[in-house]
């Protein structure tokens, strides 16, 4: 439960819509979430609808993910979680911008837009 929920806690937070100003700042790009208990998540969206996380003790979760009015959507996980779709509202953010959000558990996360994409791997393609 807990990957499912580090993943979703962020899969809204930059996506906009195409009407929104600023979407592009997501596509190549970080997005980090960091927890109290010192884990993180990396999360990586590309245009081609593409999602990878990468977590701190070295697990991935792959996705696609749409925006379905003002929500971004994340389905088809990999490997294949509880529930096979989840949503949350659009957040806008600037790089080297952070925001505390919560997770589905509710518990608080510290993310950050940081620039450029280290650490990852391709994620197009995947489905």
């Amino acid at each position: 439960m807990r990957l499912v929920a580090l993943i979703v806690a962020l899969a809204g937070c930059l996506v906009a819509s195409p009407g929104h100003a600023g979407i592009d700042v997501v596509f190549g790009n970080t997005v980090v979430s960091r927890y109290a208990d010192g884990g993180w998540v990396k999360h990586w969206f590309n245009r081609d609808g593409s999602y990878l996380a990468r977590f701190s003790d070295g697990r991935e979760l792959r996705a696609r993910w749409v925006v379905s009015g003002d929500r971004v959507c994340l389905n088809h996980m990999q490997p294949s979680m509880i529930i096979s779709r989840f949503c949350t509202p659009v957040i806008q953010a600037a790089v080297g911008e952070t925001w505390q959000s919560r997770d589905p558990l509710g518990r608080r996360v510290q993310n950050v837009l940081i620039a450029g994409r280290p650490d990852e791997v391709s994620v197009s393609g995947n489905r």
